[in-house]
């Protein structure tokens, strides 16, 4: 296997942001590249300790390593949970010796405890790309597969205003029992492209948005920063971007697409936000 690539992203101050380059917003909150052939690319976030990964095995095993220059822990999932999306071909999570089978847009929650975590795809002409969020844990809970029909679907939005879409709730109070970590993703209806609008913030809670099913000559336009001081960060399909507790994400393509939501922090509730004015945005 080709060796493992880790970066680090730390916390930013709201005040220092609203003086950062466009560059500078895109090296602080952006990820991009995060699926390689047969490696592990991983980035870690000082914002509540929050860890993306990207995963695409080709013709060869991927195992996950402890990151001991972050977690200081014999093995990863030592004091850690995590959560996979499956966003390509079929592939397989082996869980210390149990095999977990991934289909497109299915999920699985690996509990803390668990030693030995391997990833293959089924066949190297469609390679799955397993999209991983880890947020640290102080409590084992069991290891749960999740088809696309097990998800809880929330219907919102509007075709009037360009925002109608489904919300596949995975990894939630009411669905797979986790620590801390939350996970599921929404995908917009054909002809709507805007999400989380009206935006709002949640300071209890940081969250990772991974936007996927984007056509390579599309793009979403995302929106961050606090609510009178917002940017904005021009993404591509499979590109990731870190939303800071204090910080509004919101966006809007010039298609329809589909995004993944990961948070971490004070709670695991999907409705705990507090709602931003679209007459306060600036």
């Amino acid at each position: 296997m080709k060796k493992l690539k880790s970066d680090i992203r730390y916390a930013s101050n709201p005040t220092d942001v609203k003086n950062y380059t466009t560059q500078r917003l895109r090296e602080d909150f952006l990820i991009e590249d995060l699926f390689e052939d047969n490696r592990l690319k991983a980035i870690y976030t000082l914002y509540d300790r929050f860890i993306v990964m990207g995963a695409r095995p080709v013709g060869e095993i991927i195992q996950l390593e402890a990151f001991n220059e972050w977690t200081k822990s014999d093995y990863f999932l030592q004091k850690r949970e995590l959560g996979i999306i499956n966003l390509g071909g079929s592939g397989e999570v082996i869980v210390d010796g149990n095999t977990y089978r991934l289909e497109k847009k299915e999920c699985l929650y690996i509990g803390a405890g668990k030693k030995d975590i391997v990833f293959k795809s089924i066949t190297q002409q469609d390679a799955a790309e397993f999209y991983i969020n880890s947020a640290p844990a102080h409590k084992e809970y069991p290891t749960v597969k999740a088809a696309l029909s097990d998800a809880n679907r929330v219907e919102l939005g509007d075709h009037e205003t360009s925002n109608q879409r489904t919300i596949f709730q995975y990894i939630h109070e009411d669905g797979i029992q986790s620590c801390q970590l939350v996970m599921g993703f929404t995908e917009l209806k054909p002809g709507n492209v805007w999400n989380t609008f009206p935006p709002h913030t949640h300071m209890r809670r940081m969250e990772v948005y991974f936007y996927f099913d984007l056509a390579p000559d599309q793009l979403v336009m995302h929106f961050m920063g606090e609510p009178n001081e917002t940017r904005h960060l021009a993404m591509k399909n499979k590109q990731a971007v870190i939303s800071p507790e204090w910080s509004i994400h919101a966006g809007s393509g010039t298609k329809s697409y589909a995004f993944v939501w990961g948070m971490a922090g004070e709670n695991q509730s999907f409705t705990d936000m507090d709602a931003v004015d679209m007459k306060t945005l600036k």
